[in-house]
């Protein structure tokens, strides 16, 4: 019995991962190096890839900073409320339980064109949705909940007592944070950027709502491939969705090799 649920095991994770891995590489390929070269070389590609990379880097700084903020404000800030702190504690999980295209669509409709506070950006110069801006605030939604959910946890382990030492013995806060918060937490902050860098890869559906989807403007490497699929362009389409593939699986790669790491510290 043991060996059949081993079986069944091995034969999901072939249909589910594997083999369409495996697909999409062979779809990569169909027309040799060549094609596949030429797929990642062509001018909206490498602008969709660049402007991935620009938010990739943007979200994860900006998600970085305020997810640690947010989870030292919940687990440590006393001057919050249990309600308030429970009710902040659903909305860093929102993003679990909205579809992303639903937080896309939120977000054109508050700040979008025909909304008052997008009318307000826009007559100082600051476009918000179908901009640059719209895609980071849209990612930034989607994965905001991923560095608060790894720092979380291990701020609650370690508890508040060598804090509370270093303030009681004259420590300011910036201090007590980098000697004595800071070394505790430090891998799961790797953890949630790496997790937030994969995450942020491969966001499509708020992507798709915010970023109207305009080649060599908003177009993103996610949103590429659903244009090359909806044209029949196999070939184009599974070159950046294995370049995209790779990437991330490389980061979970890493993630693991940093688990060993601290094992091993």
């Amino acid at each position: 019995m043991r060996k059949l649920w081993i079986a069944l095991t091995y034969l999901v994770f072939f249909l589910l991962i594997a083999a369409p891995l495996g697909k999409m590489a062979m779809g990569a390929f169909s027309e040799g190096f060549g094609g596949f070269w030429n797929a990642l070389t062509r001018p909206e590609a490498l602008h969709a890839l660049m402007m991935t990379g620009l938010v990739v880097i943007v979200v994860t700084l900006l998600n970085t900073l305020f997810g640690i903020m947010m989870a030292l404000y919940l687990v440590r800030a006393n001057w919050i409320g249990k309600r308030l702190k429970g009710l902040l504690n659903s909305i860093v999980d929102l993003p679990y339980a909205v579809s992303p295209v639903i937080g896309g669509l939120m977000i054109v409709l508050l700040l979008g064109p025909d909304s008052t506070l997008g009318a307000i950006f826009e007559g100082i110069g600051l476009k918000i949705v179908y901009a640059i801006p719209g895609l980071i605030i849209a990612t930034l939604f989607v994965t905001f909940p991923l560095m608060v959910r790894e720092v979380m946890p291990v701020l609650q382990e370690i508890g508040s007592q060598q804090e509370e030492a270093a303030s009681t013995l004259g420590a300011r806060s910036w201090t007590i944070f980098w000697k004595v918060t800071w070394p505790s937490i430090r891998w799961a902050v790797v953890y949630g950027v790496i997790l937030t860098v994969a995450r942020s890869l491969g966001e499509f559906g708020a992507v798709l709502v915010v970023s109207g989807n305009i080649m060599n403007k908003t177009q993103t490497a996610t949103t590429l491939v659903y244009q090359d699929v909806e044209n029949f362009n196999v070939t184009a389409a599974g070159g950046i969705a294995l370049v995209l593939a790779a990437f991330s699986a490389g980061l979970l790669l890493l993630m693991e090799w940093t688990k060993r790491r601290k094992e091993v510290q």
